[in-house]
């Protein structure tokens, strides 16, 4: 009776290996094929799900094998095993249509999830007990932790003020906020508050009555009036002019306003969202903001974390703004980004994936490939913070702990610390192990 489960074609001309990668395969649930020569290989090509192909074998080489497999059998998955990374010929081997290539002696646990990634068996990025949207990448404990926060807040209706520094993701965590409330089928506004003159922002907030200035040709309404059931997103509150912060206190606690140059009072049922980078309280000090508007403001504040102080969330996050680019990072592109600091925090980040996307040769992203600032990062430094510093120190511990306890088995390890495979070899990337 054929087999239903996949069957990896293991080509390798040293028969302990085969043995070796085989027994391991088998014992994750999935068929094997042995192959000692290219030749063998070709011609095991049509009854295999996948291929493990090694680089240096007499004969025929692994390249000389992809390409003669690709040319016949183009959407097989191909995965290079190699002792010896050399970075072109990696290129060289992913433009001939290798999909993944790994250093022998190959890691086990490594080489199960690359194989599962292959064969589309893609493990939860979410990680259990929070269910997240697929625009959300949260690996690290402070960004989870902070959206169970946002959760919980979800289907209130106090206003949310999210504090953190540009770029660093406040926008997102407003649209879950919204999308996980009672308000998700009605409409989600932004007004970015920095970005508007101050003569147009009542306008644009309030609305106004047909020719109540110059160029009011038509009664127009405000953004107050069009998030009306749903939530309006009031990003950089702090750049608020404080002519404007009694009117915008006003809609606050009463939810009622005047259109510019109208008489009659309007209401709005909308939920408010607020965001700043600025540290208001200081601003309070200085004369920039009102107090009593702070005060309303802040029923329940949200930090969101820079991206420095979450680098579990690098590689993911990275992996995530190449989807379906056909494009992965070299090894040592992996380090570079975890070790860089990410001052302009997640939007750098995309920015730096896009950037270098378009300047990569074949379907691996080098080291030259990234803009200058990262290229030049070293090896991550001790961070400032104590307790930052303290939180890495906790989960590099944990990770050892876990593979003490279960005698090096990082599938096993992943499970007891509660998070998918993949992740734990990020993990273990990140922090040198």
């Amino acid at each position: 009776m054929m087999s239903t489960q996949p069957v990896i074609a293991i080509v390798d001309d040293e028969a302990g290996q085969r043995e070796l990668l085989s027994e391991s395969l088998r014992a994750a649930g999935y068929a094997t094929l042995l192959c000692a020569d290219g030749r063998a290989a070709i011609e095991a090509a049509s009854r295999c799900s996948l291929m493990l192909l090694d680089v240096r074998m007499p004969e025929m080489n692994g390249f000389q094998v992809l390409e003669h497999v690709k040319a016949e059998w183009p959407s097989l998955p191909v995965i290079l095993l190699t002792a010896v990374i050399d970075i072109r010929s990696a290129v060289s081997a992913i433009k001939l249509g290798a999909l993944d290539y790994l250093e022998k002696p190959v890691d086990i646990d490594e080489l199960v999830s690359a194989v599962e990634d292959a064969l589309t068996v893609e493990a939860p990025r979410s990680g259990p007990g929070l269910d997240l949207p697929s625009y959300i990448v949260a690996e690290s404990a402070s960004m989870r932790a902070l959206l169970e926060q946002a959760l919980r807040v979800a289907n209130s209706q106090v206003t949310v003020l999210i504090l953190g520094e540009s770029g660093a993701g406040k926008e997102v965590i407003a649209r879950f906020i919204h999308e996980s409330s009672s308000r998700r089928a009605m409409p989600l506004v932004r007004v970015d508050c920095g970005a508007l003159p101050e003569n147009l922002i009542e306008s644009e907030l309030f609305g106004h009555e047909k020719g109540s200035f110059t160029g009011a040709s038509i009664q127009r309404r405000g953004q107050f009036e069009v998030a009306n059931g749903g939530t309006i997103f009031l990003d950089e509150i702090g750049e608020l002019p404080l002519t404007m912060q009694p009117k915008f206190l006003n809609v606050l606690e009463s939810g009622l306003f005047r259109r510019v140059g109208g008489s009659q009072e309007q209401r709005t049922d909308a939920r408010v969202i607020a965001a700043t980078n600025r540290d208001l309280e200081n601003d309070i000090r200085q004369g920039k903001f009102r107090e009593d508007l702070f005060y309303r403001l802040n029923v329940f504040p949200l930090h969101a974390p820079p991206l420095r102080e979450r680098r579990d969330d690098i590689l993911p996050l990275a992996d995530y703004f190449l989807k379906g680019r056909k494009l992965r990072l070299a090894p040592a592109t992996e380090r570079l980004i975890r070790a860089y600091e990410w001052p302009g925090n997640v939007r750098e980040l995309r920015n730096a994936m896009e950037r270098s996307a378009i300047l990569a040769h074949g379907s691996l992203i080098l080291p030259g490939d990234l803009p200058l600032p990262l290229q030049k990062a070293s090896e991550i430094k001790e961070p400032q913070s104590i307790l930052v510093g303290d939180m890495e120190e906790i989960h590099r511990r944990a990770i050892l702990e876990a593979l003490e306890k279960t005698a090096g088995n990082k599938t096993k390890a992943a499970a007891l610390l509660g998070i998918s495979r993949r992740n734990f070899i990020y993990k273990l990337r990140g922090y040198g192990l």
